[in-house]
């Protein structure tokens, strides 16, 4: 015979040969490399993960710090822009019969309407009255304006030019006793303080300091111009429409936050107990330097507060400069606060000529 036929035990050999192969697993070397690819994509995404959580980390302390420095400079925009307003027109024919004004002998910082615009820095001679016994970061610059907010109010009917009232065209819960305006025409602006308010007649009294109600009161009920420190002084009627103003005194400055940071402050004057008391407002957080410069009129730089000395009526226009850090203090890719630098500059819009 030609050939031969395979015999039962190889067919069984056979099969069992290819049992044994389909069951071969991943050598060792095999596996190391499995794992270690898996290793490599697995340190991929991780490092994907921890750089898109970090960019939105710094993008966050980013957008913080830019919203604080537009709040900032929005607050503190408003105040420089309506510094010297009598909301007249009249800034250079102001009567001033407060007590602690320069008219009476006075020298209070915010009765003082010579210096509507007044700047402190590191480099001037004297410190910042305002902020005597404040939390004033050393070091920093600060800032005085004095102006006029609006409240709708205007005078109904002046009895007389001798007397010390007037009616209002309307009822306002806006002014209470000891509260200092200003009241205005075409011809001059006055600054008094109310020494009593009756809502339901809507009269306001400007009466001297005779009965010692409020402080630091009127050295006189006259709102003439030019003032006169007399119980009568100049005498002056405001008629019908005459406008009515709150009289507004400010400070900005840097100074320490009760958690040990740094954050913009803001000193008013509000009434209290009818006397007209500064008090410090945290304004906006983590904002650790103010350097200020000023513009004045006729001169191509702005210049710091020493080297604008006593001429502070000149100034038209000032200049911020804001250091913010982000509320992250690791939010910088070197583990530290994200800090910037803003700068701002707003005209005195009552000196513009």
């Amino acid at each position: 015979m030609s050939g031969h036929s395979a015999s039962p035990f190889q067919f069984v050999r056979q099969k069992s040969l290819i049992q044994r192969s389909s069951q071969i697993g991943f050598s060792l070397i095999e596996l190391m490399i499995a794992m270690v690819l898996g290793l490599i994509v697995i340190g991929g995404v991780i490092s994907v993960f921890l750089a898109g959580q970090r960019s939105y980390v710094t993008n966050t302390a980013l957008g913080d710090v830019q919203d604080g420095s537009r709040i900032a400079f929005e607050m503190m925009a408003r105040d420089i822009r309506d510094a010297g307003l009598t909301g007249c027109g009249n800034r250079d024919r102001v009567s001033n019969v407060l007590n602690n004004s320069p008219t009476a002998g006075g020298s209070t910082w915010w009765a003082d309407w010579s210096n509507a615009v007044h700047g402190y820095g590191a480099g001037t001679a004297t410190a910042d009255p305002a902020l005597v016994g404040l939390n004033q970061v050393g070091g920093t610059d600060s800032l005085q304006l004095l102006g006029a907010t609006d409240s709708g109010l205007s005078v109904a009917a002046t009895p007389s030019s001798t007397a010390a009232n007037f009616k209002l065209n309307d009822k306002s819960s806006d002014l209470v006793t000891g509260d200092v305006i200003i009241v205005c025409d075409p011809d001059h602006a006055a600054i008094v303080q109310i020494t009593d308010y009756n809502d339901s007649t809507v009269t306001v009294v400007h009466n001297d300091n005779s009965g010692n109600k409020t402080i630091p009161g009127n050295c006189s009920k006259g709102l003439g111009y030019p003032p006169l420190c007399t119980t009568n002084g100049n005498g002056y009627q405001y008629g019908p429409n005459s406008q009515i103003f709150k009289f507004a005194g400010v400070d900005w400055y840097i100074g320490t936050n009760p958690t040990g940071g740094k954050s913009l402050y803001r000193v008013s004057v509000t009434t209290v107990s009818n006397k007209p008391t500064p008090t410090s407002q945290e304004m906006v957080r983590d904002v650790t330097a103010m350097s200020i410069r000023y513009h004045q009129a006729g001169q191509s730089s702005f210049v710091d507060a020493a080297t604008v000395g006593t001429n502070w009526a000149a100034v038209d226009a000032v200049q911020v400069q804001l250091t913010l850090e982000s509320v992250d203090k690791s939010a910088g890719t070197n583990g530290k606060a994200i800090a910037r630098n803003f700068t701002a500059t707003t005209t005195v819009r009552n000196r513009v000529q």
